[in-house]
């Protein structure tokens, strides 16, 4: 399970956000998790609960915001959310696409106290 990896980088750049903030710990994370990103969300929550004791994180929350797939077509311009794998634009039938969001995972927000 490649979440427990993430959660391990994603402790260490909070971790640095902290000390360059002078913060004490977390309170609550943000992350923006792609529905292409490959990352499963309940196994990230879990990987995170699991591995926060001990960390600036202990006492945090995490929210995860789950990003659709959105495309944009090359042919007509249509920007469109990407339904059941379907990679074909709505507007023109043109299958030429951008993948414009919905592939990674971003730490968006952390709450901490200092």
């Amino acid at each position: 399970m490649h979440e427990f990896s993430i959660v391990q980088s994603l402790l260490d750049l909070i971790e640095k956000n902290v000390r360059e903030n002078n913060g004490k710990y977390v309170t609550k994370v943000v992350v923006k998790i792609g529905k292409m990103s490959g990352v499963e969300p309940h196994l990230l929550k879990i990987a995170f609960d699991t591995f926060k004791e001990g960390t600036v994180c202990e006492k945090a929350r995490m929210e995860m915001i789950v990003q659709d797939v959105i495309a944009r077509c090359k042919s007509c311009g249509k920007e469109f959310t990407v339904d059941n794998y379907s990679f074909v634009c709505p507007g023109c039938e043109g299958t030429d696409i951008d993948i414009v969001d919905g592939e990674d995972m971003y730490l968006i927000s952390l709450e901490m106290e200092v």
